[in-house]
C-alpha cells in the first residue's frame, strides 16, 4: 500500500479502457492502492463518474455530498448481511437509526471530552514509558490505547484487551473490506467470514454476560440499601467527578437510564449498542493513528512542525496537523453505498449519469478532499483547513457516532509518540490486506 505516491506516468483512463471487462475492477483497485491521488486527479478532470462492470466511482466533492445526503437512495444495504441484531449502522433514515443514534450521542456526553483526552494521554504515556524505546506501533500502541478506552470509558470490562481488539478487527475486515467490489480470493472471503462469525459469537456471549452482571449488581445494591434516599446518595457518589476524572462509563449510563417502553431501548438494545462502541472504535483509531505517524516520519519538515506544536498548551495546532495528514492518508479512500432505486446524479451537468437500482457506488471521499471546489491548493499540506470539508469521520446520516471522542483520541495518541526523541521507523507499515499489521518504531528513552 502506497497512499502517498506521486503522479502517473501514463493515463489511467487509457489503461482502463484497454483492460478487458473481467479485470477492470482489479485494475481500478490497483490504481487506488498504488497511487490514489494521481488516479483521482485524472478522474476529477476527465471522468468524474466512472461506471465500471462491478461498481460506479464518484470523484467530485459536490457529487459525493449529493450522494451522502440521501441515505434512503444511496443506502448501507451492504452492511446488513455483516451486522447482527439490527445495529443502527445497518439502518438508513428510519426510526431506529434516528432514535438510537440520538440516545447514544446524548450518553457520549461532549462535556466528557477533556477527561477523555486526559485518559488517552495517561494511557498512551504509560504504554510508551514501559516500552523501553521500542514498540510495535500497531498491536502494542495504536490498537492498545483505544482498546483501553473501550474498557475504561465505554465500560466493556472483564475481558482481555486482545480479545476486544480481535473482535473489532474481524468485524471491520468483513464489513468494510470483504464486499463484492473488493478483490478477494474465494478462500480468503470464506476465512474472513468464518473468523467474523466466530468472533461475533464470542462477542455476543460476552455482551450478554456483561449486561447481566451489571444488572444484577445494580439490583443487589438497591436491595441492600436501607432506604432509597441512601441509595440515591450512593449513586451520586459513584457517578460524580473526582480529581477531574470520570467514575462511570457509557455502558453503566445506558443501564442507569430509564426509558419508557414506547422508546424501545431495552436491555437488548443496550447490548447491541455496547457492541457497536467496541467494533467502531479500535481498528478505525488504530489505522488512522499509525498511518498519521508514518506520514509525519516520512515528511521531516511536518514532523518538526508537529514537535513544535506539541509544546503548546492549546492542542489545536497539533490536532490540525493530524487532520490534514489524514486527508493524504485516510483509513479508506471511499465510502460505499448501494442504490435503492434508479437515480440521476449531477443532473443538468455534463457529467450527468443515471445509476440503476442495486448499483454499488463508491463515494471517493479522498478524491473529494482534493477537489479545488472545497480545498484551496488541494495538493499543498495546509494544517488548519475548514474542518467541515473533511470526511475523516464520514458525512451525513452515517457520520461516525463517536466522532467527538475520536477527535480527542486520535490526535492525542499521535501527540504522545511524537514527543519521543529520535523517533524512527525500522521499516514502513506492514499490511495484512487493507489493515495495518505491524509498524516497528524506536526512540531514545
Amino acid at each position: 500500500m502506497n497512499p502517498t505516491a506521486g503522479s502517473a506516468t501514463s493515463s489511467y483512463l487509457d489503461r482502463y479502457d484497454r483492460e478487458p471487462d473481467e479485470t477492470k475492477l482489479k485494475l481500478v483497485r490497483q490504481f487506488m492502492t498504488d497511487n490514489p491521488l494521481g488516479f483521482f486527479r485524472e478522474l476529477r478532470a476527465n471522468k468524474p463518474v466512472l461506471v465500471t462492470p462491478r461498481c460506479t466511482l464518484v470523484a467530485l466533492y459536490d457529487d459525493v455530498i449529493e450522494m451522502l445526503n440521501m441515505p434512503n437512495v444511496f443506502t448501507v444495504a451492504l452492511y446488513a448481511p455483516k451486522m447482527a441484531n439490527g445495529y443502527l449502522m445497518m439502518h438508513d433514515d428510519d426510526p431506529l437509526h434516528y432514535r438510537e443514534k440520538s440516545i447514544m450521542q446524548g450518553l457520549l456526553n461532549r462535556d466528557d471530552l477533556p477527561q477523555v483526552r486526559e485518559m488517552v494521554r495517561e494511557i498512551a504515556a504509560r504504554i510508551l514509558d514501559n516500552a523501553g524505546g521500542r514498540i510495535d506501533a500497531v498491536g502494542e500502541y495504536c490498537r492498545m490505547v483505544p482498546a483501553t478506552i473501550v474498557r475504561d470509558y465505554f465500560g466493556l470490562i472483564g475481558m482481555h484487551r486482545k480479545d476486544l481488539m480481535e473482535w473489532s478487527y474481524w468485524a471491520q475486515v468483513d464489513t468494510f473490506y470483504n464486499q463484492p467490489f473488493d478483490v478477494v480470493e474465494p478462500e480468503e472471503r470464506e476465512r474472513i467470514e468464518k473468523s467474523h462469525a466466530e468472533s461475533g459469537a464470542k462477542l455476543g456471549k460476552y455482551i450478554a454476560a456483561l449486561i447481566l452482571t451489571k444488572k444484577l449488581t445494580s439490583s443487589l445494591d438497591f436491595l441492600l440499601s436501607p432506604t432509597r434516599k441512601m441509595w440515591w446518595a450512593l449513586f451520586r457518589w459513584l457517578t460524580k467527578k473526582r480529581d477531574g476524572r470520570l467514575h462511570d462509563d457509557i455502558v453503566t449510563r445506558m443501564m442507569r437510564t430509564k426509558f419508557p417502553a414506547e422508546v424501545d431501548f431495552d436491555l437488548q438494545r443496550v447490548g447491541v449498542n455496547a457492541g457497536g462502541l467496541l467494533i467502531g472504535t479500535i481498528e478505525t483509531t488504530a489505522q488512522a493513528t499509525v498511518q498519521t505517524i508514518q506520514y509525519l516520519l516520512q515528511h521531516p519538515e511536518l514532523l518538526a512542525r508537529a514537535r513544535d506544536a506539541v509544546a503548546l498548551d492549546d492542542p489545536a495546532e497539533f490536532d490540525g496537523i493530524v487532520w490534514e495528514a489524514l486527508r493524504f492518508v485516510p483509513i479508506s479512500p471511499y465510502m460505499f453505498r448501494q442504490t435503492a432505486c434508479e437515480y440521476t446524479l449531477a443532473k443538468g451537468t455534463n457529467r450527468e449519469t443515471t445509476i440503476p437500482a442495486k448499483t454499488n457506488v463508491l463515494a471517493l471521499t479522498q478524491s473529494a478532499m482534493f477537489d479545488p471546489k472545497a480545498f484551496e491548493e488541494p495538493e499543498t499540506f495546509k494544517a488548519g483547513r475548514n474542518w467541515y470539508h473533511y470526511f475523516t469521520f464520514g458525512y451525513g446520516a452515517h457520520e461516525c457516532l463517536g466522532k467527538y471522542v475520536g477527535m480527542v483520541m486520535i490526535p492525542e495518541i499521535v501527540r504522545q509518540i511524537v514527543r519521543k526523541r529520535d523517533l524512527q521507523a525500522k521499516n514502513g507499515i506492514i499490511y495484512d490486506g487493507h489493515m495495518p499489521k505491524s509498524y516497528e518504531l524506536t526512540w531514545r528513552s
